[in-house]
């Protein structure tokens, strides 16, 4: 696809999208296109010993920030509460509003079932925004409508219920760069409930296995869509 692009990953928390996606945000970003992260939320209440739970949210969105600076991305965080995210009509109207204002062209987001309650509402919000941004009988502000082209689901070790990838994404190039990005996030180096590195690391390694590539990421399409088995992301090939 020659046009420019604009991509969104969206996570329930900052650190979601950029484990699950960050290498093909950052293949997609190296290409020209526009790349921007939104988290619904910190993720503060993963706090660690040392700082409280406002300190940590602080803390979140720095590393957020500069962990979307390595992947030449832009990063957004919203003001809602760990733990304690809605699908309700202040949420979802939020969130289409963005979409107006920024016009992504694509989303990518968390898999529809998962151990975390804030990751399963996570798709929830993004269809119901999508729809509510596309549709002319939706005043926003006086933004015009928009609507998106596609939306993916990516992986992320607590969504793992149903998820079988479609579509693996051949992140060879991208990799260390997108190792050196999560670097940036003190629960993923410093987390003792979880060895996020290692799995992230492992994952697109094994990935890549499947895929014959050196390292992959992998992408699924919404659950009662057509699927496609490819390279690339369908209709944004590089």
């Amino acid at each position: 696809m020659s046009d420019k692009f604009h991509l969104m990953i969206v996570g329930a928390h900052c650190g979601d999208a950029e484990i699950q996606a960050g290498a093909i945000a950052h293949k997609y970003a190296k290409a020209g296109h526009k790349v921007t992260f939104l988290h619904l939320t910190a993720g503060e209440k993963g706090n660690p010993p040392h700082i409280s739970v406002e300190e940590y949210r602080k803390q979140k969105i720095e590393e957020a920030e500069k962990a979307a600076s390595v992947l030449g991305a832009k990063s957004i965080t919203l003001d809602y509460k760990d733990a304690e995210l809605k699908e309700d009509d202040e949420t979802v109207t939020r969130v289409a509003k963005l979409l107006r204002e920024l016009k992504p062209t694509l989303v990518i987001t968390h898999w529809e079932n998962s151990m975390h309650p804030d990751h399963a509402i996570c798709p929830k919000i993004v269809q119901a925004a999508w729809l509510k941004a596309a549709l002319p009988g939706f005043e926003i502000d006086g933004l015009p409508p928009h609507s998106l082209t596609r939306m993916f689901h990516s992986e992320n070790w607590e969504d793992m219920e149903g998820y079988e990838p479609d579509i693996f994404v051949d992140v060879s190039d991208e990799f260390e760069t997108y190792l050196e990005a999560l670097s940036h996030y003190w629960f993923i180096m410093n987390s003792r409930d979880f060895r996020y590195y290692d799995y992230y690391k492992a994952l697109g390694t094994m990935r890549g296995c499947l895929n014959r590539t050196e390292y992959a990421q992998t992408l699924k399409f919404p659950t009662g869509t057509n699927r496609r088995k490819g390279s690339g992301i369908p209709g944004f090939d590089l």
